[in-house]
């Protein structure tokens, strides 16, 4: 059933990981496949049956050509630096080329115990499972870089966390795992020759353009090149969360990849009412990753993944220190720029002009104020280009401020070269109507832990599959969460 395994990280010297087979669990049982990912990755889906492939992907068979292991990596947590963390509930089985000749990493995410669990049980509750799975291929259907989800099988466990649950296997398909932390384990033992290892792998798999140097250009500039690019990806990532009220949660530097996708989908959640100051993870009592904070954390984890690449940039401290900060410092106006493109889009505008930013502005404090919907007010504009549009002003508990807002808009539209049905069609292509939404997302995680009922769970998938579309039927998907339901804590699950 799987494709056939290249093992390029299995063969990087075993300092890098440690050999872990995933412990078996007593009763698989696959409640989710993602069959149009799976054919991309070049699956045998005629040899596809769903009882064996829960041996597979819930690790109990390990797949042919396989070899599996953890990895190693250390990471800043809420700005603290553990030295060692690496994989510990995940086993990676190996890379595959996918039908369009790119590396990804399969990996079994609550596969058991392994060397770095530093005590935990190394299993995944099925709530976090489900939601991982929901959301990472949701944000994938929203545009924005992502790991993906390949399957999840209920183990036949009873997992013990805030209360008894069901465990679960999450099959993770990622460009790569590396992460800052990989980078930085090594570089806090001293540990050169590792680094710069790493450092081409990741330049070889995901900025190949680095390879080919320039006449006169050093190797130093290369490694430099790749905490530029890096960082690109990076601040275009973190903008496209902003344009989604998407919060991470845990913004440590082991959830930092250095392929740009976002990975991790712990105490994640989407804003409803706008609050630039949302927190909701019940682990970030400091609002380290509020919202606000997400694009300036981005840059902190930059700022050490430079420090474990100046041995590689110049062979002078002073001088490579200089080079790398200068990269660093040209992040923040590359993410300025990056959020205000994903800002003009949303207000349907693609001419550039001075004002622009005070224009998006005024608009989120008109929504702060107002406490509206991030979603559905982005949404709803869309009605709103000609003439005000009662849906529109619902959203608000007050509308002064988009009533000020409004007349200010339609004047800049009105330099726009589209008109304005043109201009509503291509801003309903970029704001979503349908994401997911914490209440709808604890809803189905329920009715599969307490009921064992899956067909909530597939509903949300179809409906979050198709985010721009209208789906007559399915309205409820759209709204706000009533105030009975509404999420203000998310947990991570581990």
């Amino acid at each position: 059933m799987f494709p056939e395994f290249t093992l390029r990280f299995a063969r990087l010297p075993e300092r890098f990981y440690l050999r872990f087979d995933p412990v078996p669990v007593p009763e698989p049982r696959l409640v989710a496949f993602n069959r149009p990912l799976a054919e991309a990755l070049g699956f045998d889906l005629d040899a596809f049956e769903a009882q064996g492939a829960a041996q597979w992907l819930s690790g109990n068979r390990v797949p042919q050509g396989a070899e599996p292991l953890a990895q190693a990596y250390a990471g800043h947590q809420f700005g603290h630096f553990n030295p060692r963390l690496g994989d510990g509930r995940a086993v990676l089985l190996g890379e595959v080329t996918d039908r369009q000749g790119r590396l990804r990493d399969i990996q079994l995410k609550g596969a058991g115990m392994t060397p770095f669990s530093r005590g935990a049980d190394g299993r995944a509750p099925l709530g976090p499972v489900l939601r991982e799975y929901l959301i990472s291929e949701a944000m994938h259907r929203l545009g924005v870089p992502t790991t993906r989800a390949l399957a999840a099988v209920t183990s036949g466990e009873r997992l013990f966390r805030r209360v008894p649950e069901p465990g679960g296997v999450l099959t993770r398909v990622a460009a790569s795992h590396l992460r800052v932390g990989t980078f930085q384990y090594f570089a806090a033992r001293d540990d050169g020759e590792a680094v710069r290892m790493l450092a081409d792998m990741a330049i070889e798999r995901h900025y190949p353009g680095l390879l080919t140097a320039e006449q006169g250009e050093s190797e130093g500039e290369r490694y430099l090149g790749l905490l530029e690019a890096v960082a690109d990806r990076q601040a275009s990532l973190v903008a496209k969360w902003m344009g989604l009220g998407f919060v991470h949660g845990v913004m440590n530097t082991d959830n930092c990849t250095i392929s740009g996708e976002t990975i991790d989908y712990g105490p994640c959640a989407f804003m409803e009412a706008y609050s630039p100051t949302m927190v909701f993870s019940s682990i970030d009592e400091q609002g380290r990753y509020a919202y606000r904070n997400q694009p300036w954390i981005a840059q902190w984890n930059l700022a050490r993944l430079a420090e474990t690449l100046i041995p590689l940039i110049d062979d002078d401290q002073e001088s490579a220190v200089a080079k790398a900060t200068e990269v660093i410092k040209r992040y923040e106006p590359h993410y300025e720029a990056e959020w205000l493109a994903v800002m003009r889009a949303k207000l349907g505008l693609e001419r550039e002009e001075e004002g622009d930013r005070e224009l998006v502005e005024a608009l989120l404090e008109a929504m702060q104020a107002g406490r509206a919907d991030f979603t559905l007010t982005f949404r709803r504009l869309s009605e709103a280009v000609e003439q005000d549009a009662p849906a529109l002003f619902e959203l608000f508990e007050t509308g002064d401020g988009l009533a000020a807002w409004l007349p200010r808009w339609r004047e800049r539209l009105a330099r726009e070269s589209a008109d304005a049905g043109a201009i509503a069609v291509r801003m309903n292509g970029v704001n979503p109507l349908h994401i997911p939404r914490n209440h709808q997302v604890e809803r189905v995680i329920a009715a599969a832990v307490e009921h064992a009922d899956f067909g909530p769970f597939e509903v949300l998938g179809e409906v979050l599959a198709d985010p721009f579309v209208e789906q007559p039927g399915r309205e409820e998907y759209a709204q706000p969460a009533p105030s009975t339901e509404r999420v203000f804590r998310t947990f991570c699950g581990t």
